[in-house]
């Protein structure tokens, strides 16, 4: 019996196909301007039982006739379930996807005991990144590696993405380093988000999940911000954006077990 998990984010779209507590397959593609038929097309060819859907598209998944039930749940939920399935030592989980950024505390058991979620703004999500990246003519895919390239980071103090362009030019014209701003652009971020972990009380071991966890400055500058050790107090996942979709399967197991 196979269960489907399926996240549909703002700026990517993942499925996990599931057979007795096992991943058997997994997809994605990107959410385009028609993440109907994104879903379709990443469901082709799958046989399933009953599907879980999260993400801020769960609700047009109900909606479509595809053969089999298909329940919802939150995103908070989902990236609880996936991280502590992929590591269950962990105690704190943070999700920084395409257009909002998740604090989560997790109980013992793996399940979410607090959390704090920026959602009304692009400030310390992907899509800060990505329009910051445009600025520097890199594309976002590559802005990480770039921004390692700077050893003295100016301080950027506003986190909206319009004039945090306009400080990065700014600091161009005064003759800042490229490098350098980017790296202080990356800071920002972290800064802003270590901010949210402390409000959810940050306990060790930290789960760091989602698109922007790819990008290797995130990953350096979140473990400088919050003490952790990469590996052994900073678990990041080798799919970190298919953690919601793998939570999502492991609830779509729950329910066709009950």
């Amino acid at each position: 019996m196979t269960v489907l998990g399926i996240d549909i984010g703002s700026r990517s779209i993942e499925v996990v196909a599931m057979r007795q507590g096992k991943v058997v397959e997994k997809r994605q593609a990107p959410t385009t301007f028609n993440p109907v038929k994104q879903v379709m097309d990443l469901l082709s060819g799958l046989d399933a039982h009953l599907a879980v859907a999260t993400g801020y598209g769960r609700k047009l998944v109900q909606e479509l006739d595809l053969g089999f039930p298909v329940e919802t749940i939150t995103e908070i939920k989902a990236h609880g379930l996936g991280a502590h399935h992929l590591f269950p030592a962990g105690r704190t989980v943070l999700d920084i996807g395409g257009q909002d950024t998740k604090a989560l505390s997790l109980l013992p058991s793996g399940r979410v005991g607090k959390f704090e979620m920026n959602d009304r703004c692009a400030a310390g999500t992907g899509k800060f990144l990505e329009y910051t990246a445009q600025i520097f003519q890199i594309p976002v895919q590559d802005f990480g590696n770039y921004a390692l390239g700077g050893d003295k980071p100016p301080i950027i103090n506003s986190m909206c993405t319009v004039f945090a362009e306009t400080e990065a030019t700014s600091l161009m014209a005064q003759g800042v380093r490229p490098e350098n701003i980017a790296l202080g652009l990356h800071l920002s971020i972290a800064r802003r988000t270590a901010n949210m972990l402390g409000r959810v009380g940050l306990v060790l071991p930290l789960i760091f999940v989602g698109g922007v966890a790819h990008n290797p400055c995130m990953r350096r500058l979140l473990a400088e911000q919050t003490g952790t050790a990469p590996g052994e107090t900073l678990f990041i996942p080798d799919e970190p954006d298919m953690t919601g979709a793998l939570g999502a399967a492991l609830w779509s197991e729950t329910l066709a077990s009950g």
